[in-house]
């Protein structure tokens, strides 16, 4: 009898990933245990957890792999004004966020419930959201519209303030108009504070 060639980690890994995902899409992430991903792969419980400890593990690593690919959310703008550029990264980010939320329910599902986990995924994605605003507040700073002596500070107050719009357990309640506004708004106030304070 001729055995199958083993296969590298690395691909079970992405088929977990792969099964998970889908079945989460089906039935919800509630609903999908580590049994039902591991019989739809034809392996062992034993196999799964190998990779990935836990739902909530599988989770993150399915969040990461989904938010490292969002790089169109990260487009620099570099010739207009700080103001402008912020807004325009906060609106991709938003629209982003939206169209994750109708084309995938179940991220939501799998937000709110691994919310107290605080997964490295979604630290890592802020990490990111902060650093973009870093650039931007640097480049106003450069250029003398803004007046900031901690930029990597006020990138993470920034970030803070945009919660309400970034969220997905916060923008689940608004329509897209509400948002779009609110973000404005909230971009229109961080832009005055850049100009007018030694944050």
């Amino acid at each position: 009898m001729v055995r199958r060639p083993r296969r590298k980690a690395e691909e079970t890994r992405q088929d977990i990933l792969s099964m998970a995902e889908m079945l989460f899409r089906e039935r919800g992430f509630v609903a999908v245990s580590i049994a039902d991903i591991s019989g739809a792969l034809h392996m062992s419980p034993a196999n799964v957890f190998k990779h990935f400890h836990s739902k909530i593990a599988l989770a993150d690593a399915i969040a990461g792999r989904h938010l490292d690919n969002a790089t169109e959310r990260f487009v620099a703008d570099p010739n207009l004004p700080p103001k402008e550029q912020l807004l325009r990264f906060v609106l991709r980010l938003l629209e982003g966020h939206l169209q994750d939320i109708q084309k995938s329910p179940y991220i939501f599902e799998m937000v709110l419930s691994t919310i107290e986990a605080k997964l490295e995924a979604g630290n890592r994605y802020r990490a990111r959201i902060e650093e973009k605003l870093g650039e931007i507040i640097r480049e106003g700073i450069a250029e003398g519209s803004y007046h900031c002596s901690d930029p990597g500070n006020a990138a993470h107050t920034v970030a803070d303030l945009l919660t309400c719009v970034l969220h997905p357990v916060l923008i689940v309640r608004d329509d897209k108009e509400t948002l779009v506004r609110r973000a404005e708004n909230i971009v229109c106030f961080v832009d005055a504070a850049l100009q007018n304070s030694a944050c």
